[in-house]
């Protein structure tokens, strides 16, 4: 007899982009959701096509990219929410609309401020108007965890007579522990008289830090579809981490009697890119896709790994795709030896890019011994980082003289997009400092650096730098990512990445 399948609805690119300090270009979105459909998730939701005309045309280039998963868009009970929801996804293979609204009694009164019934009403016309676009639409009642029990059960209801063929029932502050999760499900299968004609979905946050843990109390009491983010993404505290309850699932099969379409083994993948694109690290200790996740530091640990790996391990490495680590490649290396070790870590490469990759490829061996599998994703991404932004300045040289007892100073030569060079230099209160004091004098953008951070790709003397920083200009944040074995030069392709994205997005502004 065949298991029962759980629905992987991820929204990484709509409520993990609404972590505080991610900002995604379309590109960026539509490289992320290629990784999502190379995952297997069943349900993309691509954004939210009325927030603005940049996240609508993010959700129609997905829509018309991508095919296997559903692409969703997130609209609120609005009619012309609903209608430029549409507008986003209308291209799409297999579109979906996804509408909600606020449904506890704090957020109806202090919020919307109508009466519960108007707002029974907005849900019914919003579910019914979608409908006329699309067969599959998924209605969430927001704070339902905090919503009266009768008051929920009547919204869905009338939601699923209307049209809805997902409920997703939100936990949406984060607020329901996982056996009140499991009894409020369980109720509403009871008490909505016609819930067998839609899905039962959840979507959980991690304000209390139990959203997977929410979430997968919700698959054992019925519920067939889960939403997520990748690496927990999302308001606050993020949402519900997708590779720990697929993992979850997967892991004890024997206690969920359930499974899902996902191919495992692009989850350490998918996690890489999610964490390079937004700059939001993966902390050590996370859960399956952290550093320390297959790291056995005790010594009785490492005595039972070496003897038999299940001593201490309930996932194979290989199962996520975790790469080896070995070292494979070095100066003496060509492109063939490249590509299959690239290949081997799941890239594809076009000739053109190849042979890009390949040039910073002899460029780091030259400077490094050996070079490794995270070293290679890094120079990936370095080459995706400057392909994606149209570089209207580009960092041709930084020199920089410090020292204990002289005045940091630094000279940079830039070039400008009529390709005329520009040298300056100045001083600061460190070689940092005074790197992005010289590239200031050159492009002239007023901005404030609101973080700056320094991670080693790898371990040892040679390690490659990699370097995150977020800047804010006029209200706005953009993100940059640089990385060198030299940590100053790092810094400097950081900063000239984020206001190339500043650029981008306000041509104006330079």
């Amino acid at each position: 007899m065949s298991q029962e399948k759980v629905t992987i609805f991820d929204t990484t690119l709509r409520d993990g982009e609404q972590s505080a300090g991610i900002g995604l270009t379309t590109q960026e979105k539509l490289e992320i959701a290629k990784q999502l459909e190379r995952l297997g998730v069943d349900v993309i939701e691509a954004g939210f096509a009325a927030a603005s005309p940049g996240d609508l045309q993010a959700v129609q280039k997905i829509a018309a990219e991508i095919r296997t998963p559903k692409i969703a868009s997130l609209a609120r009970c609005y009619i012309d929410d609903v209608d430029k929801a549409w507008e986003g996804v209308k291209g799409a293979a297999r579109p979906r609309l996804h509408v909600f609204i606020s449904s506890s009694d704090i957020q109806i009164m202090n919020q919307l401020r109508k009466n519960p019934e108007e707002v029974l009403d907005i849900a019914v016309a919003s579910v019914e108007r979608a409908k006329t676009y699309c067969d599959d639409v998924e209605f969430s009642p927001m704070d339902a965890t905090r919503t009266d029990p009768e008051y929920l059960y009547q919204m869905l209801e009338a939601a699923i007579s209307a049209g809805a063929t997902t409920v997703n029932i939100a936990d949406t502050v984060g607020y329901i522990i996982p056996s009140e999760f499991a009894e409020r499900i369980e109720d509403i299968k009871r008490n909505v008289p016609n819930i067998d004609k839609a899905v039962l979905s959840v979507h959980c946050h991690n304000d209390l830090g139990l959203s997977v843990a929410n979430s997968l109390a919700a698959v054992k009491a019925g519920v067939r579809q889960v939403e997520g983010c990748i690496n927990g993404l999302g308001e606050r505290a993020g949402n519900a981490s997708l590779e720990e309850i697929i993992m979850a699932i997967e892991t004890r099969n024997d206690f969920f009697d359930v499974s899902t379409n996902i191919d495992t083994t692009q989850i350490y993948r998918t996690s890489r890119l999610v964490s390079d694109i937004t700059g939001f690290p993966v902390q050590p200790n996370k859960a399956i896709v952290g550093a320390n996740a297959f790291r056995h530091a005790s010594g009785i640990h490492q005595d039972g790994v070496l003897k038999d790996s299940s001593t201490f391990e309930i996932m194979d490495p290989k199962s996520i795709g975790w790469p080896s680590n070995s070292l494979v490649l070095g100066k003496l290396s060509g492109r063939a030896g490249l590509r299959a070790r690239l290949e081997e870590l799941g890239f594809h490469l076009e000739q053109e890019e190849l042979n890009e990759v390949f040039e910073s490829f002899k460029e780091l061996a030259d400077r490094k011994r050996e070079v490794t599998d995270q070293d290679l994703e890094t120079l990936l991404s370095n080459n995706r980082r400057t392909a994606d932004i149209p570089t209207v300045y580009d960092l041709e040289h930084v020199q920089v003289s410090t020292g204990d007892h002289g005045v940091p100073t630094a000279t940079v030569k830039i070039r400008n997009a009529e390709g005329e060079e520009i040298i300056d230099a100045a001083t600061g209160t460190g070689p940092v400092d005074a790197v992005y004091m010289a590239i200031n004098r050159v492009i002239g953008i007023e901005n404030r650096l609101t973080e700056f951070r320094v991670d080693s790709v790898t371990e040892g003397i040679d390690a490659i730098g990699d370097v995150t920083i977020r800047i804010e200009l006029q209200g706005d944040t953009f993100v940059g990512r640089g990385s060198d074995t030299d940590i100053i030069v790092a810094s400097a392709k950081a900063y000239m990445n984020a206001l190339n994205r500043s650029l981008a997005a306000n041509p104006n502004a330079g």
